[in-house]
C-alpha cells in the first residue's frame, strides 16, 4: 500500500484533522486538515484584488440598500419634512457643516478711503467686492451683483473651483458666455452673491518651514479637516448657509420675504446640491454638471470623499431632500480634472489621484429617476426638472433650465430674449488680487481647523472621562460601549455573511530550517477576502504539547518574509523578529496586512469610506478568523496569543487587539504618537498632512479616539510601547505625552504593572530587549535554554 506521505509525516498526526507533532525533524508538504495552497501570484496581490472586489460591489449594490435608511411620508409636505428630518441632520454631519455660524454684520462693501467697492456695472445691476462672516474666524469673500430696480429674488452662485468670481461673470476670461449665469439672474432682477471657492492649485499647499505639496488647496484642507470631522465640503456649504443667513438679515431689515435660490458649476454644482438639501430655507436649486450616478466617486478627486455618504445618500436621495422645493439638474459640460497638479520644481508630489469627466447622460438619466419617485408622491413633479441639450456636454446655462430655477423662485419670466449684458469696469473700484483672496480663505479654513486639533484633545477626555475609572470593574462595565462605538464610528464594520463561510485553509511549506519550520497559509474570511501569512513552527514542538502564540505584524509595503529574513534591505527594520521569536520557542505567525502595492491599496480606502468603512473594516476580520484556526490547532494554546507590530504593523496594534479579545496583549512599536495632530498638524513636518500617504485620514478620528483612547480599550490586558528616540514618525515629546494618559490610565486602576514603554537610542526600528521580556513574561513561557 502506498501512503500519500512517508511514514514518519504520518506518525507527526494522531487523528486528522487534528495536528500533533512528534519529535520528527521533517515536515509534510502542506498541513493536515489544509488544502494544498496553490496561489500562483504573491498573496498580497491576491489578498488587496480580493479585498478590491468586495468593495466595488459593495458600492454598486449600495443603492439598493439605501431605502432602508428612509422613512418617507407623503401624506403631506410638513409630514413629509419631518420624516427625513434626522437624515438632514446627519447628512450635515456627513459633510462636516456642524460648527455654529456666527452672526456677522451683513454683507460688507470692501472699501478703501480712494476706493469704491463696486468694480464693474451695467444698467440692470452693479458688481461689489463683498465679504461675509462664516464661522469664528472664516469669512467668505467675493462678489455681490446688486440690482439697480426691484430685486425680485436673492441667489447664491456658486463656480466650478477652477473659477474665480470674476470669471463666472466674465470680467476675466475663461468661462463661456452661456456659463456665465449669474450675469442673466442679475439682469432678471436677482441679487446675486458669489463666494470664492477653494481652487485647484496648489500655490499654498504647504508650509515655508516644512515643505510644499502639488496637492490642490481643496485636496491640502481636506486631509486635516476629515480627520477632524470637518470637510472643505462642509466648510463651503456652510458659506452657503451664512449667505443665506445675510440674505434673511436682509429681508428682516427691508419688513419682506424674498425667495432664496442656489446655483451652481461642476464644483459649484456639487455644492448647490448639497445646501439645497441641507438649507430648508433654500427654496430653489439648480445643480449645473454635478448630478450622475455616484458609486465611482472613489475615481474622482479625494477632497470628494466623504465618510458613510453612499451608505445612505447618493445623488438622487440628496435631491430628493430638496423636495418639496424646486430643484434643476442640467446635464453640461464642465471643467476636465486629469488629475493634481503637476509638482514643479522644489515641491513635493504627494497630492492623490482624482479626475473628473463630464457625466454622461445615461448616468444622469439613470439617478434622476431614482429621485423622481419622491417629488411624485407629494404631488409636485412640476418642481424637480432635467435639463439635457444634445449629447450632455453643451455649457452651462441654457436657457431652459434657467426658466425652469427662476419658475421656482417665482420670479415672473420675461418672455422677451434678454438684453446682453455688457459690464464696465470701474474706474475707481477696489483692486482685486484674486492669489491674495485665495490665500486668505485658504488661511483661514486652514486656522480654523488647527483651531478644532487644538480643542480635540478636552473634547475626547470629557466623552471619556478616563479618571473616573479607578478598578477594572468600573472600567469593564462600560469598556464594551466604548470598543462598539470606535469599531462603528472610527473603523467602521463590515456586515455579517448571511450564511458561515468555511475557513478553506490551504497551507503549503516555503522555509525549511534547522530550528523552525514555515507554512503559507491562507483562508477564507468573506466572499473574496482572504486572510493570509506565513506559520513559524518549532522543530522540538513535543507530541500533545501546546505553546503561546506571538503574532508579528510587518509595516507599509511589507510581507511576512521582511519580518524573518536575517539579511537584506529589511532587515535593519525589523531585525529579523519573527525568526528570533521563534527560536526562543515560541510558535509565530506572521500575517500579510493588505497596505502592500501602493494605489493599488490606498484606493480601497476611498472605495470603502462611502460605506461607512476603512482598511482595518477587513483588517480586523482577518485577525478574527486568523486567531480562530491558530485556536483550532492542537500544538497552540488559544489562551496564550499575543501582538507585536512595527511602523503600519504598530498602527495594527492600536486598531486590533483593542477589539479583538483573544489577544492577550499589544506591542506597539514606531508607531505610538499623538497621532490625531500627526495627521492633522499642518505646520509640522512630522505630519501626513503633506506626504503622500493619502489613504491615512480616519474620519473624525479627532472627536473618536486618538491612540491613548484606543489604548485604554486594552485595559486590563498588557499594552507596551516600543519607540527609537531616532524614529522619523513623530518627536519623543508627543509620544510620552499621549503614553502618560495610557499609564495614568493603567495606575489608577491598580494594574500600573501591565503596561511600559522601552525607549532606546535608534530609529524606526525593532529593537527587541524588553519587548522580548514582556512577550516572555506575558505568554508565561520560558526561552529553552541554549545547547
Amino acid at each position: 500500500m502506498r501512503y500519500p506521505f512517508p511514514l514518519f509525516v504520518i506518525a507527526l498526526f494522531v487523528s486528522f484533522p487534528s495536528l500533533v507533532l512528534a519529535q520528527a525533524l521533517e515536515f509534510p508538504e502542506q498541513l493536515p486538515g489544509t488544502a494544498p495552497l496553490k496561489l500562483t501570484i504573491p498573496l498580497d496581490e491576491h489578498m488587496v484584488a480580493g479585498i478590491d472586489g468586495y468593495a466595488l460591489q459593495a458600492l454598486a449594490k449600495s443603492p439598493e440598500l439605501r431605502p432602508e435608511k428612509w422613512d418617507y411620508d407623503f401624506d403631506s409636505h410638513a409630514a413629509f419634512i419631518e420624516s427625513i428630518k434626522e437624515n438632514r441632520a446627519r447628512f450635515k454631519t456627513f459633510i462636516g457643516a456642524v460648527d455654529p455660524r456666527v452672526a456677522g454684520p451683513g454683507f460688507e462693501l470692501l472699501t478703501t478711503t480712494e476706493n469704491t467697492s463696486v468694480i464693474a456695472e451695467c444698467p440692470q445691476f452693479k458688481v461689489h467686492v463683498v465679504r461675509w462672516q462664516v464661522l469664528d474666524g472664516m469669512t467668505a469673500a467675493g462678489l455681490l451683483l446688486q440690482p439697480t430696480s426691484d430685486i425680485k429674488a436673492r441667489v447664491v452662485a456658486l463656480p466650478d473651483a477652477d473659477w474665480t468670481p470674476e470669471m463666472f461673470i466674465g470680467l476675466k476670461p475663461g468661462v463661456p458666455k452661456s456659463a456665465q449665469i449669474p450675469l442673466k439672474l442679475a439682469a432678471s432682477g436677482v441679487q446675486v452673491v458669489i463666494p470664492t471657492l477653494m481652487s485647484r492649485e496648489s500655490d499654498f499647499s504647504g508650509h515655508p518651514k516644512v515643505f510644499y505639496t502639488n496637492q490642490p488647496h481643496r485636496e491640502f484642507i481636506y486631509r486635516m479637516a476629515f480627520e477632524m470631522g470637518r470637510h472643505v465640503i462642509g466648510y463651503e456649504v456652510q458659506k452657503v448657509m451664512a449667505a443665506v443667513d445675510q440674505f434673511e438679515r436682509l429681508d428682516k431689515k427691508e419688513r419682506r420675504i424674498l425667495p432664496i435660490g442656489v446655483v451652481g458649476v461642476g464644483e459649484g454644482a456639487l455644492l448647490a446640491l448639497f445646501s439645497g438639501a441641507a438649507d430648508y430655507r433654500i427654496k430653489a436649486t439648480w445643480v449645473a454638471g454635478y448630478f450622475q450616478q455616484r458609486e465611482n466617486v472613489w475615481q474622482e478627486p479625494i477632497y470628494r470623499n466623504v465618510w458613510s455618504q453612499l451608505t445612505e445618500f447618493g445623488d438622487a436621495e440628496i435631491a430628493g431632500m430638496i423636495a418639496p422645493r424646486s430643484c434643476v439638474i442640467e446635464a453640461c459640460s464642465v471643467p476636465v480634472v486629469e488629475g493634481p497638479p503637476k509638482a514643479k520644481p522644489g515641491i513635493r508630489a504627494s497630492a492623490a489621484p482624482g479626475v473628473i469627466n463630464i457625466a454622461s447622460p445615461e448616468s444622469v438619466r439613470a439617478e434622476y429617476a431614482r429621485v423622481v419617485p419622491v417629488f411624485e408622491k407629494l404631488g409636485l413633479k412640476e418642481n424637480l426638472s432635467l435639463v439635457i441639450k444634445g449629447d450632455g456636454a453643451e455649457p452651462a446655462g441654457s436657457d431652459q433650465a434657467r426658466q425652469q430655477f427662476l419658475f421656482g423662485l417665482r420670479v415672473k419670466i420675461n418672455k422677451k430674449r434678454l438684453p446682453p449684458v455688457v459690464l464696465t469696469p470701474v474706474a475707481n473700484g477696489v483692486v482685486v488680487d484674486p492669489a491674495t483672496r485665495q490665500e486668505q480663505q485658504f488661511q483661514e479654513m486652514n486656522e480654523f481647523t488647527q483651531e478644532v486639533l487644538n480643542r480635540s484633545a478636552r473634547y475626547r477626555d470629557e466623552e471619556w472621562q478616563p479618571s473616573k475609572y479607578q478598578s477594572i470593574e468600573a472600567w469593564e462595565k462600560v469598556s464594551d460601549g466604548l470598543r462598539a462605538k470606535v469599531y462603528d464610528e472610527l473603523i467602521g464594520r463590515l456586515p455579517q455573511p448571511a450564511k458561515a463561510v468555511p475557513l478553506n485553509v490551504k497551507t503549503r511549506k516555503v522555509i525549511q530550517h534547522a530550528q523552525y519550520q514555515g507554512y503559507e497559509v491562507m483562508l477564507d474570511v468573506l466572499p473574496e477576502i482572504v486572510a493570509g501569512g506565513i506559520l513559524l513552527i518549532p522543530n522540538d514542538l513535543k507530541p500533545g504539547e501546546q505553546r503561546p502564540v506571538i503574532v508579528c505584524q510587518h509595516g507599509l509595503e511589507g510581507t511576512p518574509m521582511d519580518t524573518i529574513n536575517a539579511d537584506g534591505r529589511t532587515f535593519a527594520a525589523y531585525k529579523n523578529f519573527s525568526a528570533e521569536l521563534v527560536k526562543k520557542g515560541l510558535i509565530v505567525y506572521v500575517p500579510q496586512n493588505p497596505y502592500r502595492g501602493f494605489d493599488r491599496f490606498r484606493t480601497l480606502q476611498r472605495k470603502s469610506n462611502p460605506m461607512q468603512r476603512s482598511l482595518y473594516s477587513y483588517i480586523i476580520p482577518q485577525h478574527e478568523r486568523t486567531l480562530a484556526w491558530l485556536d483550532s490547532l492542537p500544538f497552540v494554546d488559544g489562551k496564550r496569543i499575543g501582538f507585536y507590530g512595527l511602523s503600519y504593523g504598530g498602527k495594527t496594534a492600536v486598531r486590533v487587539p483593542p477589539f479583538v479579545k483573544q489577544y492577550v496583549f499589544s506591542i506597539c512599536s514606531g508607531d505610538f504618537n499623538e497621532w490625531v495632530r500627526k495627521n492633522a498638524d499642518s505646520a509640522h513636518r512630522f505630519s501626513y498632512v503633506f506626504h503622500g500617504e493619502y489613504e491615512i485620514f480616519e474620519w473624525n478620528m479627532g472627536h473618536v479616539a486618538n491612540y491613548a483612547e484606543l489604548s485604554y480599550l486594552m485595559a486590563p490586558r498588557p499594552f507596551m510601547v516600543e519607540r527609537g528616540h531616532n524614529d522619523g514618525v513623530a518627536p519623543d515629546e508627543w509620544v510620552a505625552a499621549e503614553y502618560a494618559k495610557v499609564r495614568r490610565f493603567y495606575v489608577q486602576m491598580g494594574i500600573g504593572d501591565q503596561t511600559e514603554i522601552e525607549y532606546f537610542n535608534g530609529p524606526h526600528t525593532i529593537n527587541g530587549k524588553e519587548t522580548f521580556a514582556f512577550i516572555l513574561r506575558n505568554l508565561n513561557w520560558s526561552e529553552p535554554a541554549q545547547k
